[in-house]
């Protein structure tokens, strides 16, 4: 059906998505894959004066000046491929450009590729490219760059996916200098997401990751360690008229006071993931925006499924029944997250199922007991929680669920981890009870449902049901989104059955900004989009 199907199956897929910029984002959609969705701290009638509030100012936007971005944990790798971490993938939104990308508003549109259609069959997918785009190199993209952007991504180069829901690639095929035409073994109506994936010079693969090359509005200048990444502005972007800045610092911030330090002194412009106490103080200074717009995390308290005692159900469902998601939203949140009891985002409408009433959003002291008693721990037990330190919005939550589990006699403590050791031995490691993290979504409904597979590389919580296996293999093969929305719900309630995790909120994102820029634009995907943004004369 060439572009008509396209269009019919974005617009059902993306209901009425209106989340904001956030910790995360990948358009990499559902399917395994091996990015770690990082973490954060995070309504909808918000979002549209958030956007106004920061647009257009005085005589418009003008050229030049630059702007300093607060961000929480350092980069895991430049290679837009490799990159795993929510965090580094907002960044990289600036220097790389997929054949298509999400815009502001949630809708996906076409970026290195001016134009694409898929087959009836969902088997075919032709992307024919924009005119005059370019590499931060000079080089201008060809559809060998293409090619070899896609089959590397997609395992076809060397047998090892790097962005796994590409592994449905069979083949890439260049139609002439202008078209490419991609073949996949099996119709899935989420996979155009992952065409997001970066297009990067033909053969330059493993120079990415220390000298990146894309087509985005900035390029890369340098990275240092710790201390966080500079880009410049792109003269030959294809996109007329951006970006407005000549320079963006992306600065690692590792502790909540230091954040709040430099944002009142001034030496960091645009800082997301407010607390509500950092919120009210800067509010108080008067010299910074603070904008509450929604997000595309899932924070939860994470439970290892395979770790005594929390791989008896009784005692997971203990703790679902312990915890008072009102109190977290409303002491570490100011009352601005969407209170979840499963694995999906109430924004994609057609597929949620609102679960929160299965364990209540207070707690039930007397239930969380009984059960507990029930799995032969009348007198609880000691829990660790591990949570990366370097995130505010979860040490608070952390210390919230700490007094909460108290009270059912469950004896928890918090550990704080620096974020690498978060990520290479609690998300990839599996060394832990519980953890604290928030996880990003894209703009797909089975994003987060997926990795919740057994065999996925990305359930870290080693959930393992066999019928939640094969509702999402049938869920995945549904062409009918009817269908596949009735199997997503399934798959909500046999993780709430379960008690898999203790789902908390998609937190509201509170950002700051100083009142010296303007433009930021909000996005339902986790990015950081600087193009737009501009000094104020």
């Amino acid at each position: 059906m060439k572009k008509k199907l396209c269009s019919l199956l974005l617009a059902a897929l993306l209901t009425t998505v209106a989340l904001g910029g956030c910790a995360g984002g990948t358009g990499e959609s559902s399917g395994d894959n091996t990015s770690t969705e990082s973490v954060t701290g995070e309504s909808d009638e918000q979002s549209s004066e958030a956007e106004s509030s920061t647009e257009d100012q005085a005589d418009g936007p003008v050229y030049g000046g630059s702007a300093v971005v607060g961000i929480q944990q350092d980069i895991d790798s430049l290679d837009p491929h490799k990159a795993t971490a929510a965090g580094t993938k907002e960044i990289l939104f600036n220097i790389f450009e997929g054949l298509v990308k999400s815009d502001e508003n949630g809708n996906l549109i076409d970026a290195v590729a001016s134009g694409h259609t898929i087959s009836e069959d969902g088997l075919v997918y032709t992307f024919t490219l924009r005119d005059n785009v370019k590499f931060h190199n000079g080089s201008a993209v060809t559809a060998e760059d293409v090619k070899y952007s896609l089959e590397r991504a997609s395992g076809l180069l060397d047998g090892t996916p790097l962005i796994s829901t590409l592994s449905a690639i069979t083949a890439v095929d260049i139609i002439d200098e202008k078209t490419v035409q991609v073949t996949v073994g099996s119709a899935n109506t989420e996979l155009i997401y992952s065409f997001v994936a970066a297009i990067i010079p033909a053969g330059s693969g493993e120079e990415e990751g220390a000298d990146p090359v894309g087509t985005g509005p900035f390029s890369f200048v340098s990275y240092k360690p710790q201390e966080g990444i500079v880009v410049k502005k792109n003269p030959d972007y294809w996109q007329e008229g951006l970006p407005y800045l000549d320079e963006v610092e992306f600065k690692i911030v590792n502790s909540a006071e230091t954040a709040l330090m430099e944002l009142q002194g001034g030496t960091i412009d645009i800082y997301p993931y407010l607390t509500d106490s950092q919120a009210q103080a800067l509010k108080a200074g008067n010299t910074h925006q603070v904008i509450s717009s929604p997000s595309n995390v899932v924070q939860a308290l994470f439970l290892n499924n395979a770790v005594e005692p929390l791989d008896n159900v009784k005692v997971r469902q203990a703790i679902l029944y312990a915890i008072d998601k009102d109190e977290i939203n409303l002491f570490v949140g100011g009352g601005n997250g969407s209170l979840i009891g499963s694995a999906m985002l109430p924004t994609l409408t057609d597929y949620y199922e609102d679960l929160n009433d299965v364990y209540g959003t207070g707690a039930d002291v007397e239930k969380a007991k009984e059960l507990l008693a029930e799995a032969g721990y009348p007198n609880g037990f000691d829990l660790v929680i591990d949570i990366p330190s370097n995130y505010e919005f979860h040490m608070q939550t952390g210390e919230v669920i700490v007094e909460q589990l108290k009270a059912v006699g469950i004896n928890a403590s918090i550990n704080a981890v620096e974020w690498n050791t978060w990520l290479t031995d609690i998300y990839n490691g599996r060394q832990y009870t519980a953890t604290i993290s928030g996880v990003t979504c894209d703009q797909t409904p089975g994003y987060m449902l997926n990795r919740f597979e057994t065999t996925s590389s990305k359930n870290f919580i080693n959930y393992t049901n066999a019928e939640y296996d094969e509702v999402y293999a049938k869920a995945q093969a549904a062409l009918d989104l009817k269908e596949k929305a009735g199997y997503y719900r399934q798959l909500q309630e046999l993780l709430v059955d379960d008690a898999a995790t203790a789902f908390i909120q998609v937190p509201g994102n509170m950002t700051a900004i100083s009142n010296r820029l303007a433009g930021y634009r909000f996005y339902p995907i986790y990015v950081q989009d600087m193009s737009t943004v501009y000094v104020v004369q």
